[in-house]
């Protein structure tokens, strides 16, 4: 499987509308299995933040066993599904991994990983200090791991986690 590179980008105020656009399809398309919310989340959610220029919706369902028939629906809709944290949420790009556009996240709603992600937004989008400290991380960690997404994700954590207070794993 050929990967799109980790590339930061300058904001750009069209994420938001690009988010509303995809959230418009996936509550029709995940209708039957969304049990919270379709929330914009990742650094494009976050006004002046670089980001990739990916848009990472999350979208709260009732359990990863309940919507497991979703994963059909969204594969006939353009997306690509990975077995990626498989455990804690069904993971999905758009249109491929070699030129991505959209990450989808199914996770269960009000689980755990459901309030650090909406947390974690929160708080970039209120702490300027925080978001230029992760900016930076972000710029050094896409150089340092261009070609391997799940070092630069990983590489993030150890941050996210210290601004969220969250115990050390």
């Amino acid at each position: 499987m050929s990967e799109a590179p980790i590339h930061i980008v300058p904001y750009d105020p069209t994420w938001v509308a690009k988010f509303e656009t995809e959230k418009a399809l996936l509550e029709a398309l995940l209708a039957p299995w969304r049990r919270g919310p379709i929330e914009h989340v990742g650094s494009t959610a976050v006004a002046g933040l670089c980001a990739k220029p990916v848009i990472d919706v999350m979208v709260g369902v009732a359990s990863l066993a309940e919507s497991e028939p979703a994963k059909d629906a969204l594969c006939r809709a353009g997306y690509q599904y990975v077995s990626y944290l498989a455990d804690i949420m069904h993971w999905f790009c758009k249109p491929s991994f070699a030129m991505r556009t959209h990450h989808l996240h199914l996770i269960p709603f009000e689980s755990p990983l459901w309030h650090e992600r909406l947390a974690f937004r929160n708080l970039l989008r209120t702490n300027s200090n925080v978001a230029e400290e992760y900016a930076a991380l972000k710029r050094e960690l896409a150089r340092k791991f261009e070609f391997d997404r799940e070092a630069y994700t990983d590489a993030k954590y150890p941050f996210i986690a210290r601004s969220l207070g969250l115990p050390r794993g």
